[in-house]
């Protein structure tokens, strides 16, 4: 691992230390350690206001080329941001999917008029976006996509009918970036087109999906002759499996460090319930707790040593197991949650430090599913990383 910080780098993190402490106070201190995983509906109006505040002190998209709206900081740098975003308890973003996923991409594979268009708004926080993919017989199988898109050859524009599922966030976003199929007959990989979508038009339903935690992160969205501009197709029709290759790939690395920074807080959650509790008296538990505490470290520092490599352009090994890793942690902290609330775990208590405990809980049912089942992650460790045989899978 070589991401070695400087005299300013510790500068740098020190200026946002104070912005954030100078900042994340008054109507937004109620965002603390609020929005993410399991609690994304939390405030969602505020912390969109949030965003613009991120945004007016250029706290955004700040790894992106200056040209575009970004601040170009080194990858050191962006680490530094992000540890000290989250260590104030800086909220989950409501723009992260256009920032960390959508933007790389547009910049990477988008035209000059997509880059124009769309990403000044993703800069300044003022235009949300969420992700169609996952489809009722197409979750962790992407290649059986099944929406359709065809060109319009009156209007020149795309008409696309079907429907994507578990899309996060849709209800707060105004865009959608879809994965559709465009041509007639085709199968798997290809035939697809990647398409930007706007959600406020007819012919576009949006359905919160009400969670075991309570909550809607969720939504099913339906096309139905829905609309978008023959000019919104990233890439060239038929090779959209390129570009939605190309975005899962800049959801690796930086997103990572977010997230484990919000382990480490719902890890402190634990740690504060266990002596609340008496249950770190209890050696099976204080255990666990330990084995926690040693298991989000081994995650960190696979993460750091992955982005080590990709500084060098290359993609090692190690970073096929990264979302093997963290779902089954994140399924036994939630376990170990439960169990140090004892018998108060059953019941609903008005005590968000409490419930907190029990959203980890329910949450995490879902995480060895979510981007990707942990049997498709072990075939993709087994052929990609290992160089093992494929799997043998049935004609199409």
């Amino acid at each position: 691992m070589t991401l070695a910080t400087t005299d300013t780098d510790e500068a740098f993190r020190a200026e946002v230390a104070q912005w954030m402490q100078t900042h994340l106070v008054g109507r937004f201190a109620c965002l603390r350690h609020r929005g993410g995983p399991g609690d994304e509906d939390a405030y969602p109006a505020l912390r969109k206001a949030w965003e613009q505040l991120l945004a007016a002190g250029r706290w955004t998209c700040i790894g992106w080329p200056r040209a575009h709206g970004g601040r170009e900081l080194s990858v050191a740098r962006q680490i530094i941001f992000h540890e000290e975003y989250a260590r104030a308890g800086g909220p989950g973003r409501m723009g992260h999917l256009g920032e960390t996923l959508l933007g790389p991409t547009l910049i990477a594979h988008g035209s000059a008029e997509q880059q124009r268009r769309f990403l000044p708004g993703i800069v300044a926080g003022t235009d949300y976006w969420c992700q169609g993919y996952s489809e009722p017989g197409a979750g962790s199988d992407l290649a059986n996509v099944q929406t359709r898109a065809r060109l319009d050859a009156d209007t020149g524009e795309w008409v696309i009918d079907g429907q994507k599922v578990w899309t996060s966030l849709a209800q707060d976003s105004q865009w959608i970036f879809v994965l559709a199929r465009c041509e007639a007959g085709s199968r798997g990989h290809s035939g697809l087109v990647f398409l930007l979508v706007a959600l406020d038009q007819p012919g576009v339903e949006v359905r919160p999906i009400r969670q075991i935690t309570g909550t809607c992160e969720f939504n099913e969205v339906f096309f139905d002759g829905a609309r978008t501009p023959a000019a919104h197709a990233v890439g060239a029709p038929g090779e959209g499996w390129k570009v939605a290759m190309a975005l899962l790939g800049f959801e690796r690395g930086l997103s990572w460090i977010d997230q484990q920074m919000h382990f480490e807080h719902q890890l402190a959650l634990v740690c504060d319930a266990a002596r609340a509790t008496g249950a770190d008296q209890v050696p099976a538990l204080r255990a666990r707790i330990g084995h926690a505490a040693l298991g989000l470290k081994v995650m960190h520092y696979n993460t750091l040593r992955t982005m080590s490599a990709q500084l060098s352009g290359e993609l090692s090994r190690e970073a096929y197991i990264n979302k093997h890793y963290w779902s089954h942690w994140h399924r036994d902290l939630g376990k170990l949650a439960m169990d140090v609330l004892g018998l108060e775990g059953d019941i609903l208590l008005d005590d968000f430090s409490r419930t907190r405990l029990q959203q980890i809980f329910l949450f995490s049912r879902s995480d060895t599913i979510v981007a990707g089942t942990s049997e498709i992650q072990l075939n993709i460790i087994a052929e990609r990383a290992l160089g093992m045989p494929k799997e043998p899978r049935p004609a199409r």
